[in-house]
């Protein structure tokens, strides 16, 4: 798999503890090869600022500060070191301590950045050593080797001059973690640059892109970014997208989970970057992705306490729009872009939001650039603001913005170019209560979903009824409102905006269904307006309903599949439909295509994305064949059992495609995929039971001359129970790549012999489960547990809303 990168930042490697952690959090999900970027330990750099300070005023003080920072650093390596390796690291340790011991005042700035560089260099060589004792081969960086910036107040690291040293030093150590410190570089005059406020989040991110990485996982105390501070709002959630504009919004806004400066490589490269806690590692993460943005409303409330206010006068008998315009224009050039702004034309003033840090650079900014006649600097303000793509345009969470302020001491409200985020300034400094009071407006009114269900047939109806008993809890359990909005099949449809009952559907839909045009439902679903969601739920077999998938995306509608051709299509449409999908933001769900209601999508993928390396699976991947071969045993005809079978509602609504193996060949395929395969239908060796006599019959005249299955089937059934065994239809994907599904003979006792009827099972060997496959076992056919599979879509789809 491509190389991927982990940082850890300082509360991560606060104590032995959580050093140990990081190592198992490695071992579970990282790969050999991998890179990751440390912060100093604990509070580390803030010692040595305290320490640096006490030089220049308080000898005994900086000398009290440097022996507390040994003892801290030695406690970490005796906990977790033994022997030579233990000794290495405290003869290294004891030695920079007494060069920093001899330090004498005055010291320059590169002086003082090389004593704070120092924190991540114990961290990058303490974990470094304490994976080799673990087994785990590593090697500590310093990026000061590689990373090229010259110094100044936002230091920007050279990717030019930093790329092809970084290269250089990678392609020494290919099988080995490469554990890099994060917060510094070097200069030309090969002096230590920090890179600054959360310098080890953007080191990490330059990092991953100049080593061109597939994904940055920034690990710290939070599992990502929350619709709201989660230590002010109980229930705020964690959300598991956010889409790069509005992370880069929230970043301008001061968040502190999210820097610009993080982001900025993010932009420029195609690697992915999630946010996630190295405490709790499976309580959820936050993915960032350069997606458009679709979306219909604000997501997070964000806000600060201690907002300071620049008010310019401009000077009175000019073009005051111009003025304005380059005043705005400076700033942004210079990367002083205010939080928010008020335009006061009538007075020729121009008010600047700023958070205390940046205030005073910005106002010292302004007075040498004389752009103003008169400047002032006001503290005592505050910050509240809704971001989210299409929150300007949301009339309710406008209206519910408005709504929370209107007893507040608003000093003036601002609505972002962009139109990712509505910002009022306000004379105050508590906003606790008006934060909960703004995430209960925008976020806890039930947000209302739209259901279309496309089939009516064995499965469709089956899920009518699931969804009738199921409407209540599965509202209740998600906060949410879901309506059935649509019913379509083939040659009409039913269509309703205020809602159908589902246990009503088959006693009026041929009162009230229209003739489907193929385009006039779904134009309508997306024209949806007192829906905040809409999803399809596709449980038929159709092509031409696979064909619309595009269209789906592009009216902006989520997907729940059951058919399969789209995700067994050739690679270039089935590409196209995933990413049509995943660059507004929407989801496309297809766990029951395969396995019916067993989640092996859902595990297929989970170990792929949680670093496994996939090498074969085999099984036998379909419902209806497992229960056909289970019952032949010779003493009644296969082709009665496959009428009987097709009564019972096992098969396809036409059994030749399961007979014909297409329906294997299929569900092979997905998964193959899922497993990042890039396969073609094409290359699946398929083995089909139909003759040719029987491929192009209607389907009643294929069930009356059905009888010709038998004769292949019965002298192979003879042939592999005189080897005392039986035949099953089984898929196979080599570990060389080669894919089949065809009729096998296996021994009595194999695993394949002995299943339930109906029951699948599939067998996954990969890097984790080389010598003793994964294996998955269950009913794998049938309307009811196929439906099943449907509505577990829809909740994991309803948690992801």
């Amino acid at each position: 798999m491509k190389q991927q990168l982990h940082k850890f930042g300082g509360s991560s490697l606060a104590d032995g503890d959580c050093y140990l952690n990081v190592v198992d959090i490695l071992q579970q999900y990282s790969q050999q090869h991998d890179l990751v970027v440390v912060s100093a330990a604990g509070k580390t750099t803030n010692q040595l600022i305290d320490f640096v300070s006490h030089i220049e005023k308080d000898s005994l003080t900086a000398h009290q500060q440097l022996q507390a920072i040994r003892q801290y650093q030695t406690q970490l390596i005796e906990e977790l070191l033994n022997g030579d390796i233990a000794d290495h690291l405290m003869s290294q340790l004891n030695q920079e301590c007494s060069q920093l011991a001899a330090l004498t005042p005055p010291l320059s700035y590169a002086q003082q950045s090389a004593v704070l560089a120092h924190g991540e260099v114990w961290s990058a060589r303490l974990l470094a050593a304490l994976l080799n004792q673990q087994q785990l081969p590593a090697i500590a960086q310093d990026a000061r080797a590689f990373l090229r910036a010259e110094t100044g107040p936002q230091p920007e690291v050279d990717r030019t001059r930093s790329a092809p040293l970084l290269k250089e030093i990678l392609a020494q150590h290919p099988q080995q973690r490469v554990i890099i410190t994060g917060f510094i570089a070097q200069n030309s005059a090969m002096e230590t640059v920090l890179l600054g406020r959360n310098g080890s989040d953007y080191s990490a991110t330059m990092i991953g892109a100049l080593a061109d990485v597939e994904r940055v996982t920034i690990w710290s105390d939070v599992a990502g970014v929350y619709s709201a501070d989660p230590r002010v709002v109980d229930d705020a959630c964690l959300l598991p997208l956010l889409r790069l504009d509005e992370a880069n919004e929230l970043a301008r806004l001061a968040a502190p989970v999210l820097h610009s400066r993080t982001l900025q490589p993010v932009v420029h490269s195609t690697m992915e970057l999630h946010l996630r806690s190295s405490h709790q590692p499976e309580s959820g993460s936050t993915r960032i992705e350069r997606i458009l943005a679709s979306g219909r409303g604000a997501k997070i409330i964000t806000s600060l306490e201690d907002v300071l206010l620049i008010e310019l006068t401009l000077a009175a008998g000019q073009d005051f729009q111009r003025l304005q315009h380059t005043v705005l224009a400076h700033l942004k050039r210079a990367q002083l872009e205010p939080l928010a702004f008020e335009v006061q034309a009538d007075q020729h003033q121009l008010r600047l939001a700023y958070t205390r840090e940046m205030a005073s650079d910005v106002f010292s900014y302004l007075q040498d650039s004389a752009l103003a006649t008169e400047s002032k600097l006001k503290e005592g303000y505050s910050l509240l603001a809704a971001v989210g793509a299409g929150v300007t345009r949301n009339a309710q969470h406008n209206h519910g913005f408005y709504q929370q302020l209107k007893t507040c001491p608003v000093e003036f409200i601002c609505t972002a170019e962009s139109e990712l985020s509505l910002v009022a300034v306000l004379r105050q400094n508590t906003l606790t209560e008006r934060v909960i009071g703004l995430h209960k407006q925008l976020f806890q009114a039930q947000k209302r979903v739209a259901l279309a269900l496309c089939g009516k047939g064995n499965i469709g109806s089956s899920w009518l009824k699931l969804f009738a008993e199921q409407q209540t809890e599965l509202e209740k359990r998600y906060g949410m409102q879901f309506s059935l909005v649509a019913i379509i099949d083939s040659q009409t449809f039913w269509f309703d905006e205020a809602g159908i009952n589902p246990s009503q559907v088959a006693a009026r839909y041929q009162d009230e269904a229209q003739p489907n045009d193929g385009q006039r439902w779904l134009q309508q679903l997306g024209e949806l307006r007192n829906y905040d969601e809409a999803i399809v739920l596709d449980v038929t077999a159709s092509e031409h309903l696979a064909q619309q998938y595009l269209a789906m995306a592009q009216h902006g509608l989520h997907l729940i599949s059951a058919n399969k051709v789209a995700g067994s299509a050739e690679g270039e449409y089935y590409h196209q439909v995933k990413h049509a999908f995943s660059k507004i933001g929407r989801h496309w769900l297809y766990n029951a295509t395969v396995g019916a209601g067993l989640p092996i999508n859902h595990t297929v993928r989970d170990l792929r994305e949680s670093g496994d390396d996939i090498t074969a699976l085999s099984g036998i991947f379909s419902g209806t064949l497992s229960w056909l071969f289970q019952q032949y045993d010779g003493s009644t005809p296969f082709s009665e059992l496959v009428e009987l079978a097709w009564q019972q509602g096992l098969t396809e609504p036409d059994p030749r495609h399961d007979l014909d193996g297409s329906d294997v060949m299929r569900k092979l395929v997905i998964l193959a995929r899922e497993s990042g395969l890039n396969i073609e239908p094409q290359h699946v060796k398929v083995e089909s039971l139909v003759p040719e006599a029987l491929r192009h019959l209607s389907l009643d005249d294929f069930l009356d001359q059905s009888h010709l299955l038998n004769q292949s089937l019965a002298e192979r059934l003879a042939r592999a129970q005189k080897e005392h065994k039986v035949i099953r239809y089984v898929a196979r994907l080599e570990k060389n790549g080669q894919a089949s599904v065809g009729v096998e003979a296996v021994e009595l006792d194999h695993p394949l012999a002995n299943l339930r009827p109906c029951d699948n099972i599939f067998a996954i060997e990969s890097k984790w489960y080389r010598d003793n496959p994964l294996v998955i076992r269950g009913p794998g056919a049938g309307r009811e547990v196929t439906a099943g599979a449907i509505q577990s879509d829809l909740n994991r789809l309803a948690s992801l809303l």
